[in-house]
């Protein structure tokens, strides 16, 4: 009875296959050869969304010119945690805050845990989500619009 609700699913030629669930057109968005994370699109009922299509395609390419921005961002947000163990308050207990001197020293401490692209404000957005190492109650969401970085929220909700 409920499959005649059930949105057919979509194939794209670099994307591969997507499925209608939760609102979103889900799949995974392979990186490089061997990393790929989860994938969220918007779109109607029938179809995702072409434009958020083409930006998913982009992102593997955009990714290593974004990098250095997402670097900052994140760096920045880990200065409080840092200042926070400096000062004597207890880190979390499952780990203690990472010791990272400068903005390239990152990486080893998060993971991208999806890539969203959906509209924000009325205008399609791409969202990085990561997960820290320093932060274990928020995934961090690194936002860009027209290849432009808008900015790291602080606390998103995985789509």
């Amino acid at each position: 009875m409920f499959g005649l609700f059930k949105s057919k699913s979509f194939r794209d030629e670099q994307l591969g296959e997507l499925a209608r669930s939760r609102g979103r057109w889900r799949g995974s968005l392979a990186l490089e050869a061997d990393v790929s994370v989860p994938l969220a699109l918007s779109g109607t009922r029938s179809e995702p969304d072409p434009e958020a299509v083409a930006l998913a395609r982009e992102v593997a390419t955009h990714l290593a010119t974004w990098r250095p921005t997402i670097e900052q961002a994140l760096f920045e947000h880990y200065g409080p945690y840092a200042e926070a163990g400096a000062a004597g308050d207890p880190p979390p207990a499952s780990e203690a805050t990472p010791n990272i001197a400068t903005s390239d020293q990152v990486w080893p401490h998060v993971s991208l845990v999806y890539v969203s692209i959906a509209l924000l404000d009325g205008v399609l957005t791409t969202e990085l989500g990561y997960d820290t190492a320093w932060d274990e109650e928020h995934t961090l969401g690194a936002q860009f619009q027209a290849g432009e970085f808008i900015e790291l929220c602080g606390s998103v909700l995985p789509p």
